[in-house]
């Protein structure tokens, strides 16, 4: 049995150290150091990942580190929300989005056409640039193909991005699908429904979307997930796990708790009862900040994996 010891600053000491000293610290920092061993043995063993994340989170700088884990042959599907995809877009035509503060005053950014996301603002300009971006997008890929699930609706996008830090562009580089399967749940829903009334055979097909999630994961694989917040990202991306045995690994990054029932904050031991989680499963939830507790433990992992020789 391990005992808590006492963290110590040393000079130089990268966030790979300070991981591994969270391993004894108490409380969360345990959850994750133990979160890092995973990713580590996730990404060593090449287990196939599903990365689910909020759009929130693609708002944040986390979305060059997605793009980055792609890029490193690191992810194997993505589901995420209709925020997402907007964002990454937007940043990938040069949009930037400003830094302000959780208790700004909201009807004075109402006021300037500022959006609030936490302590991100988005401007209404932007997403005015965003229409017309999607609108000729759209048509373009309506003329090609009326019919297409959102992974291949997506998969068309990311080819016509030229921004290496967006995750729909490396991830059509590198043949990764991303889904996202409340793709109307938002700004680009609108896009999608004024295309469809200027084409009336257009079609984002979802149920073809969940035929390929199922059918992504083989009960052969050794299957991971990694689910960063909620909502229905983190449950389409375990439910994948389900039909094919379950996961092997898995680990949840949430600001949530489960006594509500809410799914957002259920625990991967929840996950076990629907067999979306294997019982003798290596898994973690770790409570807290995931723009916070993700980057520590992933790099944690990455340094450990560049140092052997497996990155």
């Amino acid at each position: 049995m391990e005992h808590i010891k006492d963290l110590r600053w040393k000079p130089g000491m990268s966030s790979a150290d300070l991981v591994e000293q969270y391993k004894t610290t108490g409380f969360q920092s345990i959850e994750l150091g133990k979160a890092a061993d995973i990713l580590y043995k996730i990404w060593s063993q090449k287990a196939k990942l599903v990365l689910s994340f909020t759009s929130n989170l693609a708002t944040s700088g986390l979305r060059g580190f997605f793009a980055q884990l792609v890029e490193l042959g690191l992810v194997q599907a993505i589901v995420t929300t209709a925020g997402s995809i907007e964002e990454d877009i937007m940043r990938a035509h040069g949009e930037q989005f400003r830094i302000t503060r959780f208790n700004a005053d909201d009807i004075e950014l109402h006021e300037k056409g500022h959006n609030r996301i936490g302590n991100i603002l988005i401007t209404n300009d932007s997403y005015m640039r965003f229409e017309g971006i999607m609108q000729g997008l759209i048509d373009k890929l309506v003329a090609d193909k009326p019919v297409m699930t959102s992974s291949e609706f997506l998969a068309k996008i990311g080819k016509t991005l030229d921004d290496k830090s967006s995750f729909l562009y490396q991830a059509a580089e590198n043949e990764v699908p991303v889904f996202c399967p409340a793709i109307t749940d938002g700004a680009i829903g609108f896009h999608l429904y004024m295309a469809r009334d200027r084409h009336k055979e257009f079609s984002i097909d979802m149920i073809g979307d969940f035929g390929r999630i199922i059918t992504e994961l083989s009960p052969d694989d050794r299957k991971a997930v990694l689910a960063l917040g909620g909502g229905v990202s983190k449950h389409f991306a375990i439910l994948s796990t389900l039909i094919s045995g379950g996961a092997d690994y898995a680990v949840y990054m949430t600001s949530s708790s489960g006594w509500s029932g809410s799914l957002t904050g259920a625990s991967t031991n929840e996950a076990k009862s629907w067999g979306k989680v294997k019982d003798d499963s290596d898994s973690i939830t770790v409570i807290g900040d995931a723009a916070i507790n993700f980057p520590l433990a992933a790099i944690s992992a990455l340094d450990r994996l560049k140092k052997e020789g497996k990155l």
